[in-house]
């Protein structure tokens, strides 16, 4: 059957009827977990199974916001508490490559996690860097307060999750560190001119382009588009993210039920579709938001295709070897001595 260019998210700890026969017929190349959908591992490996089992794909990739500290969905008693990415901006300050062996480290733990239960995208890094008096929306989120510092530690993080065969997404391009506003609730207006924004605010972005997933930022650059936000703005897709920032992996909204963006769900949709994302992304498991988004999602072809072609095989069948006793006790020994 063709695979339509959206991903969408359930609504509990095992399907509904309903969401069966929905996604059979809709055909979603991927689907996305939340709080409400874990449980226990044995639980969550036999709800991957059963999404993959609607769409007759074994490979359609599972995804899930697993970054640690804040946004963490997967967490105690079954799995570890991880740390915000700025921890690993702490550790041992003055010696960059520990803070980049941990931050690899942290990741390499999650994606073994993740891979135990059938999960294979995390979305994860946050390559935003902050700006003062921003929103905390991404806050300790950042793991530094500068463009190479939140690059090499992203880059690391990244890096951990591709040795434990799971795909980053890097997240939110090409920018969410200097918004006024959370994205969640409100849409986000950047006044930044945009040189400062190339220097400061995409420069991440630049220095992670050969990643296979990114996301959108809901938030509109007045230097850019006044009246678009980037994930439904053509300007800044062409540009910035395919143009200045030079990425040609696959690019997927950020969640389209989002109050960042208003209209209808099938206009938001075709908006995004529009403005050149190759993905549209719907997480609260909404059947009749769901539905809309699935209508407006064309049939993954093209340049989508080849993207999202190229994203699958790069997910390992042999992780890197890991002792996760040992490599969580080195862990929790340096995250130990941040003061």
């Amino acid at each position: 059957m063709t695979t339509r260019a959206f991903i969408a998210g359930c609504s509990g700890f095992e399907l509904t009827p309903d969401e069966v026969a929905f996604f059979r017929e809709a055909q979603p190349w991927g689907f996305i977990l939340f709080r409400r959908n874990v449980d226990t591992p044995e639980q969550v490996r036999a709800l991957c199974a059963s999404l993959r089992d609607t769409v007759g794909r074994t490979d359609a990739p599972i995804l899930i916001d697993q970054e640690g500290g804040r946004v963490q969905r997967m967490g105690p008693p079954h799995w570890p508490k991880y740390p915000p990415g700025r921890t690993y901006g702490l550790v041992h300050a003055n010696d960059p490559l520990v803070q980049r062996e941990i931050a690899r480290l942290g990741a390499r733990l999650i994606a073994h996690d993740l891979r135990s239960v059938g999960i294979t995208v995390d979305c994860l890094p946050v390559l935003d860097v902050p700006s003062p008096g921003a929103h905390d929306i991404i806050g300790d989120r950042a793991y530094g307060k500068t463009p190479a510092q939140v690059a090499v530690l992203g880059r690391a993080a990244a890096e951990g999750l591709l040795a434990g065969g799971v795909l980053p997404v890097v997240k939110h391009m090409p920018g969410h560190g200097r918004a006024g506003a959370d994205s969640h609730l409100a849409l986000p207006v950047v006044e930044a001119s945009r040189e400062e924004l190339e220097r400061h605010d995409f420069a991440t972005f630049r220095m992670l382009t050969d990643m296979p997933l990114a996301m959108t930022a809901h938030v509109v650059y007045t230097a850019l588009d006044p009246e678009n936000p980037a994930t439904t703005s053509r300007i800044v897709m062409e540009e910035i993210i395919r143009g200045h920032i030079g990425y040609d992996g696959l690019v997927m909204t950020d969640d389209l039920s989002m109050h960042a963006l208003s209209g209808s769900f099938r206009s938001r949709s075709e908006a995004a579709f529009a403005a050149g994302c190759d993905m549209g992304l719907h997480c609260n498991g909404s059947m009749e938001e769901m539905s809309a988004v699935a209508e407006a999602a064309p049939i993954l072809t093209g340049d989508a295709l080849r993207r999202a072609n190229a994203a699958l095989a790069r997910i390992t069948h042999e992780p890197e070897p890991l002792d996760p006793v040992d490599a969580r006790a080195r862990l929790d020994s340096a995250l130990a001595m941040i003061a």
